[in-house]
């Protein structure tokens, strides 16, 4: 069954008593942090990030931009995640802006390999998006890794500890007063505290070391009504396998996206179990072709060419620039799932494996008259680039954890959340949406199992299924944990997890998370007691996606823009299309009206206004005029204003319901 820890049980019993317990931690906490000064010379932190993935280091640079005191600690020496250690691309399918810091990084790369190797070159034009297919921008692990390098050292209010991992947290109730370091070279450790913590790990360590509850594997389908939860075998389909799933894909097919293609059916020995098994890891394996910079591939010990013969290979990131390819495979499934949970030398012993595995294949791809001539043609004529990962050995610094912990959180984000919701054009909307999701659910395979021409057990590839959705905000808040963040290793379910795990999406998410902890910080509260609302006005006005729509750009400098994406996220529009130029109706500017009087009384439930909108929109067809709105909204009209009969654009009556909030 999927494994599921919860803490003990925190004091206070209503809302009331949670509140007055947390109040009085809050400043308990700061009784004791100058007790704690002299462990890390005297400085004491708004913020403590563990782990520089992508997502973390976009957390602790927006704060420290923000004028607060941040240590981001890694336990390696290398920042920047696995975009640093070989993914190579960007698992996005949108290609559009997204989110301020995502957006610089990926800039940023781009105006490397233009500066570096100009405009014409074969490496700019490899790094740029491509016409289609998963081809949305590419490069080089060193160059990922020099980018966050650079951004991180222009940050004065940063301090970066690298080779050390978390150990120990000290609670108390629902605060975390303590986290102690010890390095991963010796046994010296740190002790630092902080108003605020963020577990921005692929693996959750620091949640699991809080004691917060935490998923590691799969629902069954029973538990949240999802249909590909448990244990499933999918069978590949050229065609809509049903007229419903045909409909989709249309609807999918008009969708601002990338797009992906073939369809799958649930095979009916698909049991739907829960299980502690998780998806697939494998090595994201640099390879250049380029033979000054070219390492070759030996013979490894332990050869055993039945077991490479049943290994997958053929799934490349190609070309990255500068003649290399990104080799994403094998995937070493079963060993793997002792990593989750593991201490550090478990999780070396399954790195390791994986390794071996890597090598192993790539000298059999290249070398064993069984492979086909062609295929060892293909092979042979990569070997490990030479200037990826030099203190290494070559090989990335990263094993591609796909999944790991989950945490519970005080909402969990489920496969519902990435689908079309049932009364309305969209995915389900949520008032507190601080994130998108758009790739589809992804899933690598849990186990070796097949049946009847299957797909390896617990793969999924949900490209028409999944619709763009909304991550809440109380997906990222634990529960019982009121000043911890988890924006990474997040509250979602297993199947929901495949379209939540890429870092263009954990960079918007995690981008959101750093103005919680601002506003947290700055207002003396924890991330959990903060107001959601607030939350959402700021991430619209700095251009953080909130929704996902096909015509709007987040980054417009017009002030009809984060109305749009704080609308989106209230349940305003009923499809993905905003149409901010179209006409207003009569009957939506009622709705429209009435939710930000809503809004306004703290009594909005967005998913029921989409609905209400949604059953309108048939047959109506009087326009709104701008002083009908107005007075809709009671605002009243100067003395000298003429009422004006014109029609109002949907665009324009954003800005009036933007300026009608309290």
């Amino acid at each position: 069954m999927s494994t599921i820890c919860w803490p003990t049980a925190t004091p206070g019993s209503s809302a009331f008593g949670r509140k007055l317990v947390a109040f009085f931690l809050w400043f308990a906490l700061w009784g004791q942090v100058f007790a704690l000064k002299a462990a890390d010379g005297g400085r004491v932190y708004d913020l403590v990030v563990v782990e520089g993935t992508p997502g973390g280091i976009t957390m602790a640079v927006r704060v420290a931009r923000e004028g607060l005191n941040v240590l981001l600690v890694n336990h390696n020496e290398h920042l920047g995640g696995i975009l640093s250690s070989g993914l190579g691309v960007w698992d996005t399918h949108y290609e559009g802006k997204r989110a301020p810091f995502y957006d610089e990084v990926r800039q940023a790369i781009f105006d490397h390999y233009r500066t570096t190797y100009g405009e014409k070159s074969e490496q700019y034009k490899q790094a740029l998006p491509g016409k289609s297919g998963h081809t949305n921008g590419k490069f080089e692990p060193k160059v990922a890794e020099m980018i966050f390098d650079r951004l991180v050292a222009k940050e004065k209010q940063l301090t970066v500890w690298k080779g050390y991992v978390p150990v120990e947290v000290k609670r108390e109730g629902a605060l975390i007063q303590s986290v102690t370091f010890k390095a991963t070279k010796g046994t010296g450790t740190k002790t630092v505290s902080a108003k605020v913590f963020a577990d921005c790990s692929y693996e959750g360590d620091l949640a699991a070391l809080a004691k917060v509850p935490f998923r590691a594997g799969r629902e069954a389908r029973a538990e949240y009504n999802e249909p590909h939860a448990g244990k499933v075998f999918m069978l590949s389909s050229s065609k809509a396998p049903t007229p419903e799933l045909a409909k989709l894909a249309e609807k999918h097919d008009a969708l601002n996206l990338r797009k992906f293609t073939g369809f799958q059916v649930i095979a009916p020995e698909s049991t739907g179990e829960a299980d502690g098994e998780v998806q697939a890891f494998n090595y994201r394996t640099i390879l250049s072709s380029d033979p000054a910079n070219r390492l070759p591939v030996t013979k490894p010990a332990n050869y055993d060419v039945a077991a490479l013969k049943k290994l997958e290979f053929g799934s490349i990131v190609q070309p990255l620039p500068n003649k290399k390819i990104g080799w994403n495979r094998p995937q070493l499934i079963g060993p793997h799932t002792a990593y989750v949970e593991g201490d550090a030398k478990t999780r070396q012993q399954v790195m390791d494996a994986h390794w071996e595995a890597t090598m192993a294949l790539l000298y059999y791809l290249q070398n064993d008259e069984s492979v086909t001539p062609e295929r060892r043609k293909y092979f042979g004529q990569f070997g490990l680039a030479k200037d990826e990962f030099t203190d290494n050995g070559h090989r990335p610094y990263e094993l591609y954890v796909r999944e790991a912990r989950r945490i519970v959180g005080r909402y969990v984000f489920t496969q519902h959340d990435a689908m079309l919701a049932k009364t309305y054009g969209r995915a389900p909307v949520h008032e507190d949406s601080i994130g998108v999701t758009e790739w589809y659910m992804d899933t690598h395979a849990c186990t070796t199992n097949r049946v009847n021409g299957s797909m390896d057990e617990g793969k999924m590839m949900l490209h028409y299924e999944t619709f763009p959705g909304q991550v809440p905000y109380r997906a990222l808040l634990p529960k019982g944990v009121d000043n911890l963040l988890v924006p990474v290793c997040l509250s979602s379910t297993h199947v929901a997890w495949g379209t939540i795990r890429l870092e263009p999406t954990w960079m918007n998410i995690c981008e959101s998370a750093a103005y919680a902890a601002v506003q947290a910080v700055k207002n003396g509260e924890t991330p959990a007691a903060i107001n959601a609302d607030k939350l959402l006005r700021t991430l619209a006005e700095k251009r953080v996606m909130l929704t996902f729509f096909n015509d709007v750009d987040v980054s417009g400098k017009e002030a009809l823009i984060p109305a749009a994406q704080y609308f989106g996220a209230k349940g305003f529009f009923t499809t993905y299309d905003a149409r901010l130029n179209e006409p207003l109706t009569m009957q939506e500017a009622m709705r429209w009206a009435s939710g930000v009087k809503r809004i306004n009384e703290g009594a909005l439930k967005a998913d029921a206004l989409a609905t209400a909108l949604a059953m309108g929109e048939t047959g109506q067809s009087e326009k709104a005029t701008r002083t009908r709105f107005a007075s809709m909204l009671s605002q009243a009209r100067q003395d000298n204003e003429q009422p004006s009969f014109s029609q109002l654009t949907r665009g324009e009556a954003l800005v009036m319901l933007w300026e009608a909030l309290k």
